[in-house]
């Protein structure tokens, strides 16, 4: 058996990659955990008692708070963590992970959850909507140019990718001109359920940041007038809140009881933003409920039309708000929509990335 070492980017939240890696250490649970920054407080749990090796930026100022003002440092911070005695190392990268420098016989396989995003396909929106002091967003072009150039040669030092998407295999295509299998990521579909009656609300959620486009969730359903409810917190929550209308609730950050029971009881779930993979949507299928989602990116993968959800194709809130007005949730089939979401359960991944390290005799 090779000696496996898994590295991810930042561990600081719990999101979908972070769902990933623990995956990852549930098929490897020997393998020690590399990463640039940890903060036990505000990611999974999962890892409190794992071996969780960081890099010199932990013990810098504000090196976890405030750990994006090391931006700069970061490339450095990966090449400096010691893998050299790794026969085969795993990487959990939407950023930096993939730059790591292991022993020149081991191989790297990089599990990418998407090309840097603030460096190629985000990069302008990332510049426009940054909120901080003027002279940083002046002079920050040139750390980014810096870092882009990085980001190209460090995706040479992978053996091998896995994209998350058909979606990110395409951008690992254009951006690193390397091909990449996909294996969609895990999803913890048995957290769910089917209601026998759901609602009169539409529900929508994530981390409520620029992208994901909440602000045509609140205008569409602002103007219809129908219960909507949206779950999590982000940066745009005030914003979010001063445009809405009382028929929009925020619920802000929930538990997974409460995420269960919300997505059982919804009549649909809004999916406004273009994702790489999009678990949330996933999420709201394995409690059989159908999808409205525009018609880009993960969720063009994800969502069966007229089975297990429908698109809306512009991505302003007029064209959300028509699509729901002629939404009939009574087509549709809350065991068959469950039955689908299956497709990217736990199990699945564990036995598609075990399947894969095999075929390449990496296992």
């Amino acid at each position: 058996m090779p000696k496996i070492a898994l590295i991810h980017d930042h561990l600081v939240q719990d999101g979908g990659a972070e769902k990933v890696l623990k995956a990852l250490y549930e098929i490897f649970p020997q393998a020690p955990i590399f990463t640039i920054v940890y903060d036990q407080q505000g990611t999974n749990k999962f890892f409190s008692d794992k071996c969780v090796k960081t890099s010199y930026l932990q013990n810098l100022p504000w090196g976890v708070k405030k750990y994006q003002w090391w931006l700069s440092l970061m490339p450095s911070a990966i090449e400096h963590q010691q893998l050299m005695d790794y026969d085969l190392v795993i990487s959990s990268a939407a950023s930096f992970a993939k730059g790591v420098i292991t022993n020149p016989t081991a191989k790297h396989v990089c599990y990418c959850h998407t090309p840097t995003r603030y460096l190629w396909n985000d990069s302008h929106n990332y510049l426009r909507e940054l909120k901080t002091f003027w002279l940083v967003k002046k002079y920050l072009p040139v750390t980014l140019n810096k870092l882009r150039i990085w980001d190209r040669l460090a995706a040479d030092r992978v053996d091998y990718f896995i994209a998350n998407s058909q979606t990110v295999a395409q951008r690992i295509k254009k951006y690193y001109n390397r091909d990449a299998a996909v294996i969609y990521p895990p999803v913890e579909t048995a957290k769910f359920y089917v209601s026998p009656a759901p609602k009169n609300y539409y529900l929508a959620g994530g981390r409520l940041v620029p992208y994901k486009r909440f602000d045509l969730v609140v205008k569409a359903f602002s103007r219809l007038g129908i219960p909507a409810k949206i779950f999590g917190v982000g940066p745009e929550m005030k914003y979010l809140k001063k445009i809405a209308k009382p028929n929009v609730e925020f619920l802000g950050k929930i538990n997974d009881d409460q995420k269960a029971k919300l997505y059982a009881e919804c009549i649909a779930y809004i999916n406004p933003q273009e994702e790489d993979f999009g678990i949330t949507t996933i999420e709201a299928m394995a409690a059989g409920r159908p999808v409205i989602a525009y018609r880009q990116g993960g969720a063009t993968e994800t969502v069966i039309e007229n089975v297990t959800g429908e698109f809306f194709d512009e991505q302003i809130w007029e064209e959300l708000a028509d699509r729901i007005l002629r939404f009939q949730p009574a087509k549709y089939n809350s065991e068959i929509i469950k039955s689908h979401a299956e497709n990217f359960c736990e199990q699945k991944f564990r036995d598609n990335i075990k399947n894969f390290l095999a075929k390449r005799f990496l296992l």
